[in-house]
């Protein structure tokens, strides 16, 4: 990092901008293994059920306010998919501060994180367990970081 050709001052402002790309970097990451891990499919080790994809692909990412949610519903009998490039690109134009939020558009994504017991606006009797996919994810968000950072220090020392 140190170089004679520098002030020191000089130095400070290029470590400084390095620790803050780095701190980009790890932030970025984390907030996409965050998602996906949200997003990962009970048939897969995750705690998402999937039956048509539309819970999946209901996901939107947004920086600062949260995307409009709980209105969508699905067409009987049509699958849907994840469009993952959509969420990447907005998770890599957030910079350190900003707010990543992750927005489940299909009207039922409450029921199936929280769990729902009663009947529903249709008269349509419940008693689901949540199943917490959102939750369990956002509680791994310090682990996910600790890994990552470790990650990117392998790299830079060029350890991988």
């Amino acid at each position: 990092m140190s170089s004679p050709n520098l002030s020191f001052s000089a130095q400070v402002e290029a470590w400084v901008a390095e620790s803050k790309t780095r701190m980009t970097a790890v932030m970025r990451e984390s907030a996409q293994r965050v998602i996906s891990d949200m997003q990962t499919p009970d048939k897969a080790g995750g705690r998402m059920k999937v039956v048509t994809g539309f819970l999946r692909a209901s996901l939107q990412a947004s920086i600062g306010t949260p995307a409009n949610a709980m209105t969508q519903r699905p067409i009987k009998g049509q699958t849907y998919e994840f469009a993952a490039g959509e969420v990447a690109l907005v998770i890599a134009g957030a910079e350190l501060g900003d707010m990543i939020y992750a927005t489940y558009g299909a009207a039922y994504a409450r029921r199936l994180e929280y769990g729902f017991v009663g009947q529903d606006s249709l008269g349509r009797t419940y008693n689901q367990v949540g199943k917490a996919f959102v939750r369990s994810a956002a509680q791994k968000w310090g682990q996910i970081v600790a890994q990552v950072s470790t990650e990117l220090k392998a790299r830079v020392n060029g350890q991988s």
